[in-house]
């Protein structure tokens, strides 16, 4: 039973993480590659199973600290790298609007380590909470981080592969629409603390 549970709350956790992949994906506008493929799964994977971990060990002492700017914290990250994406995209389609673009392809979407760490952090602060509520429940917290890691990489790495169909047919405008969905995901994250939806 609570493997079970814990699968039900790794599901729940990935689903900002999926929606990321898939704008990360979307942005690519190609195949990811093996390596960006892994970076990405293995980061949301990797930080879903520390921040339970982190919240069962030490997180009692700064829940209410953290509670009070987690959601900031997490719209502030995505926010920036949404604006960030948008920017880029605008610039390639004035690049290859004014002639600009030399043949070597212009400014593209690069998916680094940095990016989808921060990425991962944003998305991954409500797992803090859930490592608090597993000390108190009594469960078995290396089972329970062990299980939304994996759970995380794997509908992760099935984001990304998901995205990168849209980000062909959407053309140049991908990188933007990435941009949009991962600040919708910030607001999504800051009206449901703010508003306790």
């Amino acid at each position: 039973m609570e493997f079970i549970t814990a699968l039900m709350l790794g599901i729940g956790l990935a689903m900002d993480a999926f929606a990321v992949s898939l704008a990360n994906g979307v942005a690519l506008k190609r195949k990811p590659t093996v390596s960006e493929a892994l970076t990405d799964a293995g980061a949301f994977g990797i930080a879903q199973g520390i921040m339970p971990l982190t919240g069962y060990y030490v997180g009692r002492l700064f829940y209410d600290q953290v509670s009070a700017w987690d959601h900031w914290i997490a719209f502030i990250l995505l926010a920036l790298i949404g604006a960030n994406m948008i920017r880029e995209s605008v610039l390639e389609r004035r690049e290859a609007a004014s002639g600009e673009d030399k043949g070597d392809g212009g400014r593209h979407f690069k998916l680094t380590w940095k990016l989808v760490l921060l990425q991962a952090v944003a998305t991954s602060i409500d797992a803090l909470a859930v490592g608090i509520s597993l000390a108190f429940s009594g469960a078995d917290i290396a089972l329970s981080a062990t299980i939304i890691a994996v759970t995380t990489f794997l509908i992760s790495l099935a984001g990304i592969m998901l995205g990168q169909t849209a980000g062909k047919k959407l053309g140049p405008s991908a990188e933007s629409v990435g941009g949009v969905i991962l600040i919708a995901i910030g607001i999504k994250v800051l009206l449901e603390h703010v508003l306790g939806l």
